[in-house]
C-alpha cells in the first residue's frame, strides 16, 4: 500500500521588514540560487561571489541588489520584485534572511546558507544599527499596523551590554523571544539539512581564510565552469577591500544607510569576543551549549570541514 508523505508547510516568518509568505506563489526556476543567512553573516559577500561566478566578470551589468534582490523584503512591492526576477534571463541569485524551514524547498534550486560566529555577527549588527537613517527607524522598529510615530533617533546601549543579550537567558513565551535561541535557529536548521544534495553551508571564517578556494569549491558545486583567464579578477573583486571601494554599487538598501561604505565596516573575525570579559564568554558558551549540539557549535564558532 502506498502511503503519501504529508505536504510540507513552510514556517512563516513575518516582521516589519520581511514576510516569508512572499515565497508562496513565487515561480522558482531550474538552476535558481537562493542565498539564505541571518543579517550580517556574509549575505552580500556570497551574493557577490555568486554573481561573479554567473557573469564571469567583475563589472556586473547592474547594482548587486538589482541582480540579486531580497525577495521577501516588504519595502518593495511584491509584484515589483516578482517582475524584476521574471525578466532575468541569466541564472538567478535570490536573497533572503528567512531560514530554510520558512522557504519552499525545490530540488531544482541550490540553497546556500551562510553562517558566522554569533558574537561577530551581533557586533556587526550593532554598528549596522548605528548606520541606519533616522527616517527608517519607525519602519524597522514598529509593527506595520501601528499608529505610533516611532523613534526619530536611535540610542544604542554600550556595546558590551548589547552583546550580553547573547549570554543570558530571557523570560519569554517562546524560543523566538530569546536572543540566543532565536538567532541560533537559522544556522542550526541548515546544519540539520546539510546532507541534502541541494543545500550547502558556508562559513564567514572560511571565506576569510581562503576566498579563492571557497569560490572554486562553490563554482564546482553549482556546476559553473569559470574561464581561467578571468579567475584572478573575480577573486579580487570578491575581496573585502574591493567591495568596500564599490559600496555605492554593491551595498544593499542604500536608501536606508547613512553611509553605504560603513556597511562594509571592518569585515574581520573575533571582534565580538574582544568586547567581552572571560566571565562573559564563559556565560556565552554555557548559554549556547544548552541550546545546540557541540559539533554544530564547534563549526559555528570557527568554520572548517562539515562532518
Amino acid at each position: 500500500m502506498h502511503v503519501e508523505e504529508p505536504t510540507r508547510v513552510p514556517r512563516r516568518y513575518k516582521s516589519p521588514q520581511q514576510d516569508s509568505a512572499r515565497w508562496t506563489d513565487f515561480p522558482l526556476r531550474d538552476g535558481d540560487i537562493v542565498v539564505s543567512s541571518p543579517a550580517k553573516a556574509g549575505t552580500t559577500w556570497v551574493q557577490m561571489i555568486c554573481a561573479l561566478l554567473v557573469f564571469q566578470t567583475p563589472e556586473l551589468p547592474k547594482p548587486l541588489s538589482a541582480l540579486s534582490p531580497w525577495l521577501d523584503q516588504l519595502f518593495t512591492p511584491q509584484e515589483q520584485v516578482y517582475a524584476q526576477l521574471a525578466e532575468q534571463e541569466h541564472r538567478r541569485v535570490i536573497k533572503t534572511h528567512v531560514p530554510l524551514d520558512g522557504l519552499p524547498l525545490d530540488p531544482r534550486v541550490s540553497y546556500l546558507v551562510v553562517a558566522r560566529h554569533p558574537l561577530d555577527r551581533a557586533l556587526s549588527m550593532y554598528h549596522q544599527a548605528a548606520n541606519v537613517r533616522a527616517e527608517w527607524l519607525h519602519a524597522f522598529n514598529s509593527d506595520q499596523d501601528s499608529d505610533s510615530s516611532g523613534p526619530s533617533s536611535l540610542t544604542l546601549p554600550p556595546v558590551r551590554e548589547y552583546l550580553l543579550n547573547w549570554c543570558r537567558p530571557h523570560p519569554s513565551d517562546g524560543w523566538e523571544q530569546d536572543v540566543a535561541a532565536a538567532e541560533l535557529h537559522h544556522p542550526l536548521d541548515a546544519w540539520h539539512r546539510r546532507g541534502e544534495p541541494n543545500v550547502r553551508l558556508l562559513h564567514y571564517d572560511d571565506l576569510c581564510a581562503d576566498l579563492a578556494g571557497q569560490m572554486a569549491s562553490l563554482a564546482d558545486w553549482l556546476g559553473i565552469t569559470v574561464d581561467r583567464s578571468v579567475w584572478p579578477e573575480l577573486v579580487k573583486a570578491a575581496t573585502f577591500d574591493e567591495m568596500k571601494d564599490r559600496a555605492t554599487y554593491l551595498a544593499p538598501d542604500k536608501e536606508v544607510l547613512a553611509d553605504p561604505a560603513q556597511f562594509f565596516r571592518e569585515g574581520r573575525s573575533g571582534g565580538g569576543r574582544d568586547v567581552l570579559t572571560e566571565d562573559d564568554l564563559a556565560a556565552y558558551h554555557a548559554r549556547v551549549g544548552a541550546l545546540a549540539p557541540r559539533p554544530f557549535l564547534d563549526w559555528l564558532h570557527g568554520g572548517g570541514a562539515l562532518d
